[in-house]
């Protein structure tokens, strides 16, 4: 069969399309190497992250301590790896309270649509207007510090995020054709959410979740770094960025930098990975 050439310039410039970019390569490296280094982190570090040696109090970085140590000559290294699960478990439940209460919200208001449709979305207006880290410090302030309250406020308060991006999805989803066939076919309301609309909008809600685990993380050691989050001694990278802050004056930048450092690299690698996956998933609609 004979191909014009339009033909074929418009099937090679949809095979380079779909080719990874620079910026969807470095972020998919960047973040599978950080989401490999929660993982094995602790099982990795060369010192107990909790071990203390006054007389290596302060180090800058040296043959012993790649990264140096803190005040109380905890090695930086270990504190980091190992803090790097406790950073991300965070995250990964605020993300995940948020994905399945959020999606649940966005299938329920595209497949009744209607006034239910218009009240989903007045109550999402709503929590919009919630600041997210107001709502953790309360929930912190009255639940305790700990992990859990600023984890089920915080995925409380992305919820609409997800459900806002999700829903124009599955408002599209909900009127093509094969919506009508099935339900012609006698199947459930439920099953053909479940069997079918839930996982075409997927690609979207994955690339959301993405996109979400960045601010996430930030707002999980921000809540951590004025002292209602995760509490010392445990190694996390908002409590290590606090610890560190009456170092700095004194010279001594390495817990704080390092810490940091990997909070902003992840949340950059995450958001721009979240954003090429939301371009990409957008795209193909």
């Amino acid at each position: 069969m004979a191909i014009t050439w339009g033909t074929a310039r418009d099937v090679t410039r949809g095979r380079f399309a779909a080719m990874p970019g620079p910026a969807l390569a470095t972020s998919v490296v960047l973040t599978g190497a950080l989401t490999l280094l929660a993982i094995i982190g602790p099982w990795i570090s060369p010192y107990d992250s909790d071990a203390t040696d006054v007389l290596a109090a302060s180090q800058g970085p040296n043959a012993a301590h790649l990264l140096g140590t803190d005040s109380l000559g905890r090695d930086i290294l270990s504190r980091a790896l190992t803090g790097a699960r406790l950073s991300f478990a965070g995250p990964a439940m605020i993300v995940l309270i948020s994905t399945v209460l959020g999606t649940g919200i966005a299938v329920l208001a595209a497949w009744h649509g209607g006034w239910v449709d218009r009240l989903v979305n007045r109550f999402l207006n709503i929590l919009f207007s919630v600041p997210g880290i107001l709502v953790a410090v309360l929930s912190s302030a009255v639940f305790g510090a700990g992990f859990w309250a600023p984890v089920l406020a915080l995925g409380l308060v992305y919820t609409p995020y997800m459900a806002r991006v999700v829903r124009s999805v599955a408002v599209r989803e909900r009127h093509r054709g094969y919506v009508e066939s099935l339900q012609l076919a006698g199947m459930s309301s439920w099953r053909i959410c479940l069997r079918h609309l839930v996982p075409n909008v997927a690609a979207m809600v994955v690339a959301q979740a993405t996109y979400g685990f960045g601010s996430a993380l930030a707002d999980f050691a921000a809540v951590s770094f004025i002292g209602l989050g995760i509490q010392p001694p445990a190694a996390e990278w908002g409590v290590m960025v606090s610890d560190g802050r009456s170092e700095v004056l004194n010279g001594a930048v390495q817990q704080s930098l390092v810490a940091g450092t990997l909070i902003v690299v992840t949340v950059v690698a995450f958001n721009v990975l979240g954003a090429q996956l939301s371009t990409r998933s957008g795209g193909r609609r």
